[in-house]
């Protein structure tokens, strides 16, 4: 605070604190030390009165002289200061009073001495008269100590006070003439520095305003004249310096007028090459979108039919073609989604949404898509969620999605025995923001070091032979791990060779404010015994159970679960549910049928866990199999409904409308395709469904409002009604009929782009499925939405095997023209290219089977693969393909291949030669 005073109040400041704080303290004690004195004269001068009072007074007490007495006391009252007088007798009391009554107690009797008592208004003296007083009077010296009476004067302090005051009040004048006159003298001498000061404060504002011409004059002293002079010099210095910044300023501003017709056209071509940018951005959408339709489409068509296909009698030879096609086809689809996703994070188009999700939920269903694949290698699947861990949050589900879905299916691929375990936990919390830690660990072949540096780096694999037989691009890890980091996470890996992997994902990610839905209070309190041999699973589902509010006794054998039901119905604590997890491989169905009856006789309710390759075989043994038989792994809010379900049973006429029961589900397919409305009407038939189509979306909303389905497909592009307006139109007629329950729609698009998927979700679907589709997928979505089962087709191809070549043409100039967008020169001069190069990729492609140099042999095949693809040679193009493949699998039919390679390359050299 003392800085922010002007010098001037600074130096009177400091002049005055310091004097005044002086002077009142030397006042004061000067002051204090008079009154002191004064009290102590007037004190000494009351005993010296007194103590000559005692011998005059003492022959009148003697003798009884009382008026002797009363003219002493008068004569003692003439005396300055002296209030009051008594003389007592022997026994205190009053023989003679003079003056006014004495204002305070009595001093304390003391018959050898003199005693006093001081207050603040006056002073009592308390005289002892003794036999020898009255010797003193007479001239006798004897020590007579007989007492006589006693003598009480009160001295006032009124006149000691009132001159202490005038005292006091003299100095607080003198006092306060020095500050004055102190005052006065430091207001000059702060005058006398302050002015000088502000006129150099003045000059100094005036410069920085740009007035460089100010000088300072003298200043009256030597100090401040000296650094009015160095201001002053400062000045001409800066004004030196404006002037030649304004010169240069003036010949750069003419050297901007001569450059700004070039700087003119400069930012005319810049605006064109930015709006060719942003062109160029806008079509690239464009195709990404319309690819991923037009090559969606006529592979829904592709795969669909080929199964269908494969269900007819055919021949091995015919099996294993078709087996070819479904195979590519597989590929070519996971190799597009990749492709795909890969452009749009590399062009910055790739949007993330922010929409609440359940993580148990997301996690659960992961795994029940990826279920089949592993029950197929017989693999166990767990998710260990752990209850610290917040499940209501905020991101992009779908994104995060893909990203597990990708980490467990390359477990899936690498594992082939064991368990593949997703664990869930959290490791900070805060008020709006939870760490969480994803991992998926797997018990398969492992990683070594040199493979970890290959991880996560485009278009590499880190056992490029084991990766090719199991399938990638090689993008799956890098579109993940590029996800993860757009949403501000992290991810890694730890393995050991031979012992199996653990990838992990670090993840921030918003609290929803939505909290978890609490179990039904119907399932709290009551017993199931758990039975599952996999420790880890049975571990799994034990916490799944307790969050149900169930009271859990794990089993790791049937006959002991059986045991422990019947002595607990012994013991009256009965176990009224039992969750029965079991593969074929250690419980038949017929053993399974008659432990379940025997629970049954002992009052306990059974709910059967088994894989999702062995359903149909648990299926035909279970009375409610509706109700009683799910899939593994365990999915939480199935477990609970199946349970709430096995615990109250809805009476038959008040059961809720919708497909619970084990029927065939009744669906409806809308699509304009003539060619997709009768795969997915054929799929869904073979499968056991009842079926009815539309083949635009009036009819589907037509067909709503006449019949009740279990489930609606719908197609999305449409003429006329599309299947957005169709969705909206049968949401406005449910909503108008109150016993009309709510219809799950799904979605069949060929689009892949998130902002087509959040439209279809905000414009009343209630799922989508992205062509081309498949029997699993439609069975898994039945299940989902309608609970009802639908027949496996039967086993699916596992693997792709050579394609037969022979029968494609050599040259086809048809396919080549639609390959260059229907320009002829442009597929003349790709043509043109390709045979000029044919003949060096022949003899390198020799060169490098004769030294045996395999990658140089991938290579130099792979080059000439690309080559083929813009050309139309269908039948080189299908041999490279298939070369490219087996000699990346170490396929010893590869040199067959390569002879075969060599044969298509020499048929078309000739073909071109001669027939072009």
């Amino acid at each position: 605070m003392f800085h922010d005073f002007s010098i001037k109040t600074r130096i009177v400041m400091l002049t005055l604190l310091p004097s005044s704080l002086l002077a009142l303290v030397l006042g004061s004690y000067f002051t204090w030390q008079q009154l002191s004195e004064m009290h102590s004269n007037l004190v000494g001068r009351g005993q010296l009165i007194v103590q000559q009072l005692a011998p005059l007074a003492a022959p009148s007490l003697a003798q009884d002289y009382h008026n002797r007495l009363q003219r002493i006391a008068n004569r003692v009252l003439d005396q300055p200061d002296i209030r009051a007088v008594s003389f007592l007798d022997s026994k205190l009391d009053t023989i003679v009073h003079a003056g006014p009554s004495l204002s305070g107690p009595l001093p304390p009797q003391d018959p050898t001495q003199l005693t006093l008592v001081r207050d603040n208004d006056a002073t009592h003296l308390l005289m002892p008269v003794l036999g020898y007083h009255q010797n003193l009077a007479s001239g006798s010296s004897s020590q007579d100590d007989r007492l006589l009476g006693w003598i009480v004067l009160e001295i006032s302090h009124h006149n000691a006070l009132l001159q202490g005051y005038r005292n006091l009040l003299a100095s607080l004048l003198l006092i306060l003439g020095v500050l004055l006159v102190s005052a006065f003298l430091a207001l000059r001498v702060g005058r006398s520095i302050s002015d000088p000061l502000r006129h150099i404060q003045q000059g100094v504002s005036q410069l920085r305003d740009g007035h460089l011409e100010t000088r300072l004059p003298p200043l009256r002293s030597h100090e401040l004249d000296d650094l009015a002079a160095g201001i002053n010099r400062m000045a001409e210095v800066m004004q030196h310096a404006q002037e030649e910044m304004q010169n240069s300023i003036d010949q750069a501003t003419e050297d901007v007028r001569q450059n700004l017709e070039t700087i003119e056209i400069q930012n005319i071509e810049l605006d064109m090459a930015r709006r060719e940018a942003l062109e160029a951005s806008r079509i690239k959408s464009e195709f990404l979108a319309n690819m991923s339709h037009e090559i969606r489409t006529p592979l829904n068509g592709i795969i669909g039919f080929t199964n269908l296909l494969q269900k007819c009698e055919l021949s091995p030879r015919q099996h294993d073609y078709l087996n070819t096609i479904q195979k590519s086809a597989d590929s070519l689809l996971d190799i597009i989604n990749e492709i795909l996703d890969f452009s749009k994070i590399e062009a910055g188009k790739l949007v993330l949404e922010h929409n609440p999700f359940n993580l148990r939920e997301l996690i659960q269903d992961t795994l029940t898509i990826l279920a089949p694949a592993a029950h197929a290698k017989h693999l166990e699947l767990v998710s260990l969620i752990y209850r610290d861990t917040p499940l209501a949050l905020n991101g992009d589900p779908q994104r995060l999605r893909q990203v597990l879905t990708n980490l467990i299916s390359n477990a899936i691929k690498f594992t082939n025995e064991g368990t593949i375990a997703v664990r869930a936990m959290v490791e900070d919390v805060g008020e709006e923001f939870a760490q969480l830690r994803i991992s998926v660990h797997d018990t398969g072949i492992g990683l070594s070091q040199e493979d970890l540096n290959a991880l996560f780096q485009a278009f590499s694999q880190a056992d490029n032979s084991l990766t090719r037989q199991a399938g990638g691009t090689g993008l799956g890890l890098v579109i993940s791990k590029r996800l993860i980091e757009q949403m501000g996470g992290e991810i890694g890996v730890n393995s050991v060779p031979g012992e199996g992997s653990e990838f992990w994902i670090r993840l921030s990610l918003p609290l929803d404010d939505h909290s978890e839905d609490e179990p039904p209070t119907v399932l709290h309190g009551h017993r199931v015994a758990l039975l599952e041999q996999h420790e880890l699973a049975r571990q799994s589902i034990q916490h799944q159970l307790e969050d149900c509010g169930l009271e859990v006794q794990p089993f790791a054998e049937l006959d002991s679960l059986l045991a422990g039901v019947a002595a607990a119905r012994q013991e009256k604590r009965p176990i009224g549910l039992a969750v029965l997890g079991v593969t074929s491989r250690d419980t038949s169905a017929e053993e399974l049928a008659q432990r379940i009856a025997d629970l049954e006789r002992l009052g306990c309710k059974c709910l059967v866990l088994c894989p999702t390759t062995e359903q149909m075989l648990y299926q035909e043994v279970l009375p409610e199999a509706q109700i009683q038989l799910q899939s593994k792994p365990a999915h939480r809010d199935k477990l609970q409904a199946a349970l709430t379900e096995l615990l109250t049973p809805q009476p038959t006429g008040q059961q809720t409308p919708g497909p619970l029961g084990n029927r065939a589900p009744h669906l409806l397919c809308v699509d304009d395709n003539p060619a997709n409305l009768l795969l997915v009407q054929t799929l869904l038939n073979d499968m056991g469904a009842t079926v009815s189509v539309a083949d635009s979306g009036q009819a589907a909303v037509e067909a709503a409002q006449r019949e009740r389905f279990d489930l609606i497909f719908m197609d999305v592009q449409m003429p006329g009604m599309d299947g957005r307006q169709a969705t909206r139109a049968i949401r406005q007629w449910e909503a108008g009929q109150p016993e009309q329950r709510h219809t799950p729609i799904i979605a069949l698009t060929a689009h892949a782009l998130a902002n087509e998927r959040r439209a279809l979700l905000q414009s009343g679907m209630d799922d989508y499925m992205t062509k081309p589709i498949n029997e699993r997928q439609l069975a898994q979505v039945v299940h989902k939405w309608t609970r009802l089962h639908l027949r496996s087709s039967g086993p699916q191809a596992d693997e792709a095997l050579s394609a037969s070549i022979g029968h494609l043409s050599v040259l086809d100039p048809e396919e080549g023209l639609r390959l260059a967008a229907g320009k002829p020169d442009l597929a003349a001069d790709m043509l043109s290219m390709l045979l000029a190069s044919l003949d060096a990729d022949r003899q390198a492609i020799r060169q490098a089977r004769r030294d045996g140099d395999r990658i140089a042999l991938i290579e130099r095949v792979h080059r000439l693969h690309g080559a083929t693809r813009y050309c139309g040679v269908p039948q080189l193009r299908a041999a490279c393909q298939h070369s490219e493949t087996l000699l990346k699998q170490h396929a010893p039919e590869a040199d067959a291949a390569l002879d075969e390679l060599d044969g298509a390359i020499q048929r078309l050299a000739g073909e071109a030669k001669f027939g072009v």
